[in-house]
């Protein structure tokens, strides 16, 4: 295996599990690189004033802080499994933590450390691929969502053009069946913006 090969797979390693300084370069340049899919995800959220918002996979916290800038009556929980992004979350919205309108949760997606019914929206950006299970994590996302509370989840589908059959078969055949099974309401497939020639898409519904 050469060098560039090595190095290579210890940054994919880094891409789902983001850990110590390379963890950290990481997740400073997912926010530059998912700006226009971040800023397209919280607009189609819709929120308003009083919501309770969880965040699966919240990284480095941006938009954590693009959310909290909305309204003061805004709370937000951030779940990763990044010590080390969830460190650079808590620096980048210190005082929202502080003053105890942000929780910043050490977890998975799959055993949501939640009370039934306590977010009001709940969202994720580029984490889907990485569950490992997510019939589970779709049933802890329609236990910790309140009634009539809506989920969003951002992925891209392909680049340049080009369709990537895996992730759409994986949204056709699998996220939403899956979320039919589970009760979900008024599901949609929202087409976004054309970040760095990827297509960005969000599976949507409602409890």
């Amino acid at each position: 295996m050469s060098v560039i090969t090595k190095l290579q797979r210890i940054l994919d390693s880094h891409y789902e599990h983001p850990k110590g300084f390379i963890g950290w370069w990481i997740g400073e340049k997912m926010i530059r690189q998912h700006k226009p899919e971040t800023r397209w995800t919280i607009q189609n959220l819709h929120l308003e004033k009083n919501e309770e918002i969880l965040e699966i996979g919240c990284g480095a916290g941006f938009a954590i802080q693009q959310i909290l800038t909305m309204h003061s009556s805004l709370t937000v929980t951030g779940l990763d499994l990044s010590k080390t992004l969830l460190h650079s979350a808590s620096i980048r919205n210190k005082r929202a933590e502080r003053e105890r309108r942000l929780s910043l949760v050490h977890g998975t997606v799959e055993e949501l450390p939640f009370h039934d019914g306590q977010f009001s929206t709940v969202f994720s950006i580029h984490s889907v691929y990485f569950w490992k299970n997510r019939r589970k994590a779709l049933e802890e996302i329609h236990r910790v969502l309140a009634p009539g509370g809506q989920v969003t989840i951002t992925l891209c589908d392909g680049k340049d053009g080009q369709s990537w059959g895996t992730i759409e078969q994986m949204i056709e055949t699998e996220l939403l069946p899956l979320m039919e099974d589970l009760t979900f309401t008024q599901m949609d497939l929202l087409r976004g913006p054309v970040s760095r020639g990827y297509h960005t898409v969000a599976v949507t519904g409602k409890k």
